[in-house]
């Protein structure tokens, strides 16, 4: 079975650049805490974030934490998230089929077994 961590990793970065696309003075502090995940990890998708050139760091004067800086998109940042929009919803549709599907046989199983145990009660 192919490893998840590439999918984790990818979502985890798209999420980032959702929560900076609408909120560029989040803290990285506020940022893990939104996401759920350590300082030191978001620490470290923000790097790679910003050496792929989809994030630099700007001063923004309305900042609520430290010296006033913000994280902001790139136009790069920008056409990437809209690419791993895509990919994400692709990937979260083919889940939701999956997960209907096995539902729906889950509730036939069900169903079937409810059948036997009424045909041999009776």
């Amino acid at each position: 079975m192919a490893s998840k961590h590439p999918e984790e990793v990818e979502d985890l970065h798209f999420r980032v650049l959702k929560y900076l696309q609408d909120n560029p003075d989040l803290s990285q502090r506020e940022l893990a805490r939104l996401l759920g995940v350590s300082n030191g990890k978001l620490h470290y998708c923000m790097r790679a974030l910003i050496e792929k050139g989809l994030v630099k760091l700007g001063n923004f004067a309305n900042s609520k934490h430290h010296l006033g800086y913000a994280y902001l998109l790139t136009p790069k940042g920008i056409a990437r998230k809209a690419n791993m929009t895509s990919q994400f919803l692709k990937r979260k549709m083919a889940e939701y089929e999956a997960l209907h599907a096995e539902i729906a046989a889950l509730q036939a199983e069900v169903e079937g077994q409810r059948q036997t145990v009424k045909r041999t009660t009776h």
